[in-house]
């Protein structure tokens, strides 16, 4: 404790020099020098979760965006160490609660558990090659995740320190994986939340796409463009229970993306026909190759999905399996209002596509609403799906009979993103499954 208190008193009498703008440049080594002294943040409470806002720290002297720091109380107790940016409103992300220095051992112990939940305990290399191998805060490194996709890992940083040590990351995590590539790329709204817009780092003759397989499903994966680190593996096991109630069905995939519910009832379900629908041209292009890859037939839409479901609804068009899948709505806190009002008219809409007897399985990634609000958007917008029946008597437009509903299941991601008991806001995909009368 001698030696971690007299880095503190070093670096509290030295002056910050964030002001300038940090180097965007990747840390070859992850564990400091510990013959150096470290940056120093000093918290105004002892704080138990990974993430810590600006406003609960006391001070930061010497500490630059993206630098390793040591975490003090104001009584000077060393509570562990994490990564430090000022610029942004999560200035803080707790890495370790132990007073010892981090060293490479300890970083490579957070990977090699990783690691072992996914081979040893889900056995995941067994039905497929694409899966999450870092979840967040949930695997003990808030503010990155990293995907695998056959020889590439691929990675995404919500942080700057993440960003900065990311390739460093990937290399040990890759000597274990035995993977070839490796991608860092940061979150869309990276530079709104961090302050800094860094540029992708690919290794040398990573390749622009890579095509991977889940239960026997072949799918092709874009890195350029795509969105999150290329492909949502967290669907991958509700797609294989999907298929599960398709055979000899209709199904309409609803915002496909790259077409994986629709490609997944044909492949494994065995479905009559499906249908995908999405607004981007550029995803459906990849859509079309993952059903040409799979020798099946699906007819994919380019159009916004509330557009097409008013004109299936206005031609009587219904089917017996409907996947509603929509990107994030609801990213902040203010658009919590308005992500609700959307997932309510998509669902509303999308219900009155469903047969009498069929199966709706509708999803949200955003973890900001929570599960039990979700489930009752639902039971409201099957209570306002059925027939228009006449004009309400406010004058604001026709009514609609209630059609009965039934959820026969609830679900989440995979379990390759596992939720952290210190953190359940990682658990942020929602699935409902339910059928219609």
């Amino acid at each position: 404790m001698a030696k971690r208190s007299q880095h503190f008193s070093q670096a509290a009498g030295s002056n910050s020099s964030d002001s300038a703008p940090a180097q965007l440049s990747q840390i070859e080594r992850l564990a400091p020098d510990p013959a150096a002294p470290i940056p120093i943040v000093v918290v105004k409470n002892r704080v138990s979760h990974a993430a810590v806002f600006r406003k609960m720290i006391d001070s930061a002297e010497g500490a630059k965006p993206g630098d390793l720091v040591a975490v003090y109380t104001k009584t000077k107790q060393l509570l562990g160490y994490g990564l430090y940016n000022s610029r942004s409103e999560m200035a803080l992300r707790m890495l370790w609660r132990e007073p010892e220095l981090p060293t490479d051992e300890r970083w490579d112990h957070k990977l090699q558990t990783a690691v072992q939940l996914r081979r040893d305990v889900l056995k995941l290399d067994g039905h497929t090659d694409t899966y999450r191998v870092v979840h967040a805060e949930a695997d003990g490194l808030p503010g990155l995740v990293i995907d695998r996709f056959g020889d590439v890992l691929s990675a995404e940083a919500f942080s700057l320190g993440m960003y900065r040590r990311g390739t460093a990351i990937l290399q040990r995590l890759a000597a274990q994986l035995g993977t070839k590539h490796t991608i860092v790329q940061t979150s869309p709204m990276f530079k709104a939340q961090e302050g800094f817009d860094p540029p992708t780092v690919m290794s040398e003759g990573c390749p622009s796409e890579v095509i991977v397989q889940e239960y026997g499903t072949r799918f092709k994966v874009k890195f350029a463009g795509g969105h999150k680190t290329g492909f949502f593996c967290d669907q991958r096991e509700n797609r294989r229970k999907l298929a599960e109630f398709c055979e000899g069905k209709s199904v309409l995939d609803l915002c496909c993306y790259t077409g994986g519910f629709a490609v997944q009832a044909m492949k494994l379900g065995k479905a009559k026909e499906a249908v995908g629908v999405d607004l981007d041209e550029e995803p459906l292009k990849v859509a079309k190759d993952n059903a040409n890859l799979n020798q099946v037939r699906v007819r994919f839409v380019q159009s916004d999905a509330f557009n097409y479901m008013r004109d299936m609804v206005a031609a009587n068009k219904q089917f017996d399996v409907v996947v509603l899948d929509p990107p994030k709505l609801i990213r902040t806190r203010m658009e919590i209002e308005d992500g609700t009002r959307k997932h309510f008219d998509m669902n509303r809409l999308a219900m009155r596509l469903v047969k009498p007897g069929g199966l709706l399985l509708s999803c949200t990634c955003a973890g900001l609403l929570p599960d039990s609000e979700f489930m009752s958007l639902l039971c409201t917008a099957a209570r306002q799906s059925g027939e228009e029946t006449s004009p309400a008597q406010d004058g604001k437009g026709a009514r609609h009979a209630a059609r009965d509903m039934q959820i026969i299941a609830k679900s989440g991601a995979a379990p390759c993103h596992p939720v952290g008991g210190n953190n359940p806001e990682t658990e942020y995909l929602k699935a409902a499954w339910m059928v219609f009368g």
